[in-house]
């Protein structure tokens, strides 16, 4: 496994992934009752945008710097934009909020986390693994494990706390990545059905997408919701269009949570007014 994705912290991909993550946290979080966060591809935790790879590609330029320069975001969008200025005060030792560092995933969810929850990170990556490792070390609410996220599905469920978030978010370096994705969730879902599974991936071809959502319909009985932004036409010959989130058994009302932030979103990243962008039910 080579992926890094130092190359693409804060891209267009990883502002989508993250607001909808923030959409799944703050709904889950309504209850009480404990929740435990697995992230199967879990990454490093944080980003430096100063760092060689960040610096290589740039992709941030066109994603979180574009939208924390924007004016009268939604309110979620605050919420985000919140979480990844406070990363950066701590990290920076600064109380004026720039944008030097990109929190990933695990440093998003950890942000918004009761005293009652817990996460539990997997990595393959050894490099990614212990940079991941250090960076929560002093955490008591969170596991770091070295290995394939796709064994953590069955090593880590069913939670304790009965109630979880599941991010699947590998690097799609495999050709069948699509395919064993369910394979993979309806193993997962067997032993634990009844948690919000969310699975981000590509768009780089629509034919792909598309039996990528006629085999997860044909495999999961639970509730499905898709939401997508494409920033370019579809099928151009950009290596990426755009990305997607399928979500297993949504909370109540996501979909027009999602709604109320996503077209801001393609309004303010899309190139040219190019792609679009969608929320619909399997």
């Amino acid at each position: 496994m080579n992926y890094r994705h130092g190359y693409h912290a804060g891209s267009f991909a990883d502002v989508f992934k993250h607001a909808i993550l923030v959409s799944l946290i703050q709904s889950l979080l309504k209850k009480k009752t404990a929740i435990c966060y697995l992230d199967t591809h879990a990454g490093a935790g944080y980003y430096d945008l100063i760092s060689e790879e960040a610096q290589k590609s740039k992709e941030f330029e066109a994603g979180i710097t574009k939208v924390m320069g924007a004016e009268d975001p939604p309110s979620l969008i605050r919420d985000y934009l919140s979480c990844v200025q406070q990363i950066n005060i701590r990290l920076a030792g600064s109380v004026v909020p720039s944008l030097r560092y990109y929190p990933g995933s695990p440093s998003i969810v950890r942000y918004f986390l009761r005293a009652q929850d817990r996460m539990t990170l997997t990595e393959l990556h050894p490099q990614e693994y212990r940079i991941l490792k250090k960076n929560f070390m002093r955490d008591s609410q969170t596991g770091v494990h070295l290995g394939d996220g796709y064994q953590g599905l069955k090593a880590f469920l069913p939670p304790k706390e009965r109630r979880s978030l599941i991010l699947i978010d590998p690097p799609y370096e495999r050709p069948n990545e699509f395919i064993d994705i369910v394979v993979m969730l309806l193993a997962a879902l067997k032993r634990f059905s009844s948690g919000v599974y969310a699975i981000w991936y590509p768009i780089k071809n629509r034919t792909t997408i598309n039996l990528f959502y006629q085999d997860l319909k044909k495999a999961i009985q639970q509730s499905i919701l898709i939401a997508e932004l494409n920033i370019y036409s579809t099928n151009s010959s950009l290596l990426l269009d755009g990305c997607g989130m399928a979500i297993v058994n949504p909370p109540w009302q996501l979909d027009q949570q999602i709604f109320e932030y996503l077209p801001w979103l393609w309004n303010l990243l899309s190139v040219h007014q190019q792609g679009g962008y969608r929320v619909f039910s399997l």
